[in-house]
């Protein structure tokens, strides 16, 4: 069995114990395991012990090696950046929680030796999230122009607010004037498109959700359709630029670009633990049914 194991930087000595205890875990059971060189120099700053690690160095590698799964070490922002690697390969993410909220990184750090047990012995289920796709006349995200979670586009700096014409299938929605418009997809309405008061969709629900962020309109409300619609989206201000967002990544668009908001032409698969659920997740990370008076 072959995994690829992917995290950010190590920031403790805490935190590494943790990665060993996977790593650990991982060779006992003889697995095959790989990773990129940035993270390889990352673990063997902390120890020698690992130098079963084999290191793929390109996409191309990465898409040829034959992996099982991947594992992921640390929160939701960690499998966001995997993904830029990852890319459209079929290769399902069991994300390990070594950060604080994670709703996508669900395997809590406690209990790693009995997830990778639960993964070897195949008692888990893959559940396919789907991911949105970025179109414009002046390109943007050119190296990878997808999201699992959300797009984003948001006034620059402290100005004044925006205004964001939106439209589904070439008729208009509404004009935002907003200080900005969340474009998110299912697994993303856990995100920042909750914090700004969108609703929670359950993952295979197959939807959009758009959620203005601080609208001058009270009566503006987040707005739920099917993903099979196209979104399109213009930004008019008086700054010359606007910030846009895509998952963790950033890029600036202008009053002459024009956005088109798809669903992508793959999913991303996911490893659900036997005893995991989507409610149970929402119970534990959002303290549901948590009688806090006693």
């Amino acid at each position: 069995m072959k995994v690829f194991i992917y995290g950010r930087t190590i920031s403790s000595q805490e935190e590494f114990d943790y990665i060993a205890i996977t790593l650990t875990s991982l060779e006992e059971r003889k697995v095959q395991v790989f990773t990129n060189k940035r993270y390889y120099e990352d673990i063997a700053a902390y120890s020698d012990k690992f130098t079963f690690i084999q290191i793929l160095t390109s996409y191309e590698e990465f898409g040829t090696s034959n992996l099982d799964f991947a594992i992921t070490l640390g929160g939701d922002g960690t499998i966001l950046e995997f993904m830029t690697l990852m890319r459209d390969k079929k290769l399902p993410i069991l994300g390990i929680n070594l950060g604080r909220l994670g709703v996508l990184a669900t395997v809590e750090k406690k209990i790693i030796k009995k997830a990778v047990n639960q993964l070897l012995k195949h008692e888990y289920r893959i559940v396919e999230r789907s991911v949105l796709k970025i179109s414009s006349n002046k390109p943007i995200f050119k190296d990878f122009p997808y999201g699992l979670n959300d797009f984003t586009i948001y006034k620059r700096d402290t100005s004044s607010m925006i205004t964001i014409h939106a439209y589904v299938d070439g008729i208009l929605l509404n004009s935002y004037w907003a200080d900005g418009l969340i474009i998110s997809t299912p697994t993303g309405s856990t995100g920042y498109s909750l914090s700004c008061g969108g609703p929670i969709v359950f993952p295979s629900s197959n939807n959009f959700i758009i959620t203005p962020i601080a609208p001058h309109n009270l009566n503006v409300r987040p707005i739920v359709l099917p993903d099979k619609k196209i979104i399109s989206l213009k930004v008019e201000g008086r700054s010359d630029n606007f910030m846009c967002t895509l998952d963790s990544r950033y890029e600036t668009v202008t009053n002459d670009h024009s956005i088109e908001i798809s669903r992508g032409e793959f999913n991303v698969q996911f490893i659900q633990l036997t005893g995991h659920h989507f409610l149970k997740t929402l119970n534990e990370k959002l303290l549901w049914g948590l009688d806090k008076r006693n």
